[in-house]
């Protein structure tokens, strides 16, 4: 770290498709009654989903300029992008360089990431890095973006009623007052890395009409991932950030985690001895974003419900496909 340089989150933005989905539509798709497992397990009730023709670059161009927006920044002041996501634009180039160019953030360098719904921590531990370690970056600009409705089988229960679409945002800026990340760890369950994703596209099984069964292009639980693993993790990594850093669990004054399930959260939560009210959630309007589920309850609680205040301490807690994990511990 260049003396005692470090990254700030200066501004947040978020942007999700206008149309909504509820649970009601699954209802009457599946011929079940999914709501009321819906409303109990996940607490999900309605969720965005993209229309025909409408690209992740859409979204993340819209969370991108209201972050920049609330910064009081102009496009030219951003030094880097770094776009998290598992469902891009394209296999190849980056999203990211979709993005420069729509944005003509004309002296950012720009890259994507992908470690499934882990992604925006674990871009937000990179992007912080870069401005503790090299004076040319004053302004990074992170995102987890999430289009997953795009990759959804409509007759897979267990998939296509949780996923959704969306995209936030966060401006980091460099700092010497004391704020900024604190703490950061990244852990990698890679055994895992079967049970659970897309997996036609990539040179394992590209997309060819001849060899390509159409279940491999849509997202598949192939095998259910023990629910254990998720509490315990993150239990574990946020005790260690916390412990390093030499504050207690109880000094943090919010929680964001991935937002498949609220139990999951819940047990993490009383793991820790921690009140329920700490952890920021948003599913039950948005449905399951993947990584942008994270950034994208910072913009609110930070924009909308104006819940976080100068000096609040606040752990980012992300989780995904892999299975790959991701934490930082931030001061406002």
């Amino acid at each position: 770290m260049l003396h005692n340089r470090n990254a700030k989150i200066i501004s947040s933005g978020m942007a999700v498709p206008e149309k909504i989905v509820s649970n009601q539509y699954f209802n009457d798709l599946l011929d079940e009654d999914v709501d009321t497992w819906l409303k109990q397990n996940v607490q999900i009730y309605n969720r965005r989903w993209a229309e025909e023709g409408e690209a992740i670059s859409d979204l993340i161009v819209d969370a991108c300029q209201e972050a920049i927006d609330n910064a009081g920044l102009k496009t030219e002041d951003i030094d880097l992008l770094i776009v998290a996501t598992d469902t891009p634009e394209f296999i190849s180039p980056s999203t990211a360089s979709v993005v420069q160019d729509k944005m003509k953030l004309i002296n950012a360098g720009t890259f994507d990431m992908n470690s499934a719904c882990a992604g925006f921590v674990s871009a937000l531990d990179t992007g912080s890095k870069f401005i503790q370690a090299d004076s040319q970056y004053k302004h990074v600009l992170v995102v987890g973006a999430y289009m997953m409705s795009k990759y959804l089988n409509l007759h897979d229960k267990k998939t296509v009623t949780l996923f959704a679409d969306g995209a936030g945002a966060v401006v980091l800026k460099a700092s010497e007052d004391g704020a900024g990340m604190l703490q950061s760890q990244l852990r990698t369950k890679g055994e895992f890395n079967s049970w659970m994703g897309i997996y036609a596209g990539g040179s394992k099984t590209p997309l060819s009409q001849d060899v390509l069964d159409e279940k491999h292009e849509k997202l598949q639980f192939v095998k259910k991932i023990p629910t254990e693993i998720n509490p315990e993790v993150w239990t574990s990594m946020i005790t260690d950030l916390c412990e390093k850093e030499g504050v207690s669990v109880s000094d943090v004054d919010h929680f964001f985690f991935t937002q498949i399930n609220i139990n999951t959260i819940f047990q993490t939560l009383d793991n820790l001895g921690i009140e329920r009210e700490k952890a920021i959630t948003i599913m039950h309007q948005y449905g399951y974003t993947g990584s942008a589920c994270i950034p994208m309850a910072y913009s609110i609680a930070d924009n909308e419900e104006k819940r976080i205040k100068e000096g609040d301490l606040m752990i980012f807690m992300g989780s995904g496909g892999g299975l790959a994990f991701a934490c930082s511990l931030f001061r406002k």
